[in-house]
């Protein structure tokens, strides 16, 4: 895989940028300070629930498109049922909490490493202006950040993986996909996009059968096997 066939780099932003699980449990224990670990889990779990059942449902056509915001709304109103919270500013505030990621470590610079050879793309399930708040929040800087509402639909479904594509004018060989959930990358590939993993401790991890181009444990991992890639095509 010669790097100079590689135009861009295209980067999943929840879990792979940013510790999607840590800044919704924050926003969790706001709701209610008292709740001890394993509530605080529980009702995460009941979150991350709500959002992949609902962006399933609407991927398989059983319910009409609704942006990440609406999602968000509706899974901080049942976990604010579910610790007996009846506040509206809380469970407004909660609604927010997906805008207030924090970055892993080596997020900011591994992205100022890469986007000295790369043009790099988020393409993030979040809404717009979630995504935009989310990435000044986490101190993320790209030179586009797509949102899978310009699509009116979540990833997997190659209607958002195209954004991307339609936006770099490149076709899709040319563009490397960086995410820490194989189901995400399965679906870029399902396009043509290439692909790369980078490990973190929340992602979904690839499967016996799945082939990616890359596997990184991290960004700097991904840059030294990008420059090393580079090396070899000389």
């Amino acid at each position: 895989m010669p790097v100079p066939d590689i135009d861009a780099l295209v980067f999943d932003v929840l879990g792979t940028l940013v510790d999607e699980p840590a800044g919704l449990r924050a926003g969790i224990r706001g709701l209610d300070p008292s709740l001890d670990g394993s509530g605080a889990e529980r009702l995460l779990s009941l979150w991350q629930g709500h959002i992949e059942r609902e962006q399933r449902r609407i991927r398989d056509g059983a319910r009409p498109y609704a942006a990440g915001d609406a999602l968000d709304r509706e899974a901080a109103r049942i976990v604010a049922d579910a610790a007996g919270v009846g506040d509206p500013a809380a469970v407004a505030a909660l609604a927010l909490a997906g805008r207030r990621l924090p970055p892993w470590p080596d997020a900011a610079a591994g992205l100022a490493r890469l986007a000295e050879r790369f043009p790099l793309i988020g393409l993030s399930n979040a809404s717009r202006t979630a995504l935009l708040e989310l990435d000044a929040h986490a101190g993320l800087r790209w030179h586009q950040a797509l949102s899978a509402e310009d699509a009116r639909a979540y990833k997997p479904d190659p209607a958002v993986y195209r954004l991307a594509v339609t936006v770099s004018g490149r076709p899709p060989e040319r563009l490397m996909m960086v995410a820490a959930h194989a189901w995400d990358l399965r679906g870029a590939q399902a396009l043509g996009l290439r692909t790369a993993y980078v490990a973190r401790p929340v992602g979904d991890p690839p499967a016996s059968a799945d082939r990616f181009d890359l596997h990184a444990e991290g960004l700097a991992d991904l840059a030294d096997q990008l420059d090393g890639l580079r090396g070899r095509s000389r």
